[in-house]
């Protein structure tokens, strides 16, 4: 099974858009056995996701290509064994404590940040989920 993790930034961020983009993940990635978690800021989005590796290719070159995300960055691509968020068909940032603040965004934090660092932060918000569920 693969995992992914890229950042991007929204283009023309609202809250309809967001609402869109989590419909459509809920939606299209059950059927292409896909799990993961989304972290949304006004001007940033961070991403993980996990399936099949063909599914994970085929999804992560649509969002490449997508007008919703401007500099799509690769962060984050390897094999694991098991999923972090297998109840998920995309959770969303319903925990923006656990993650960056709009003040580490324009901080650079998102920037800085090693790609492990950020699968920690995803372990912590699947913790957390998991915990709440």
């Amino acid at each position: 099974m693969k995992q992914l993790i890229y950042r991007s930034q929204p283009f023309g961020f609202d809250q309809a858009m967001l609402a869109g983009i989590l419909m459509q993940a809920r939606r299209n990635n059950p059927a292409n056995d896909i799990t993961g978690a989304l972290i949304c800021r006004r001007d940033m989005y961070i991403q993980l996701i996990e399936g099949p590796e063909g599914s994970i290719d085929a999804l992560f070159k649509d969002i490449s290509v997508d007008d919703r995300h401007a500099n799509v960055q690769l962060m984050l691509s390897g094999e694991t064994e098991e999923r972090m968020f297998p109840d998920w068909a995309m959770l969303d940032d319903t925990m923006p404590s656990m993650t960056f603040s709009q003040k580490e965004v324009e901080g650079g934090s998102v920037a800085a940040a090693t790609p492990e660092a950020l699968r920690k932060i995803f372990e912590r918000i699947a913790i957390k989920a998991r915990e709440t569920g």
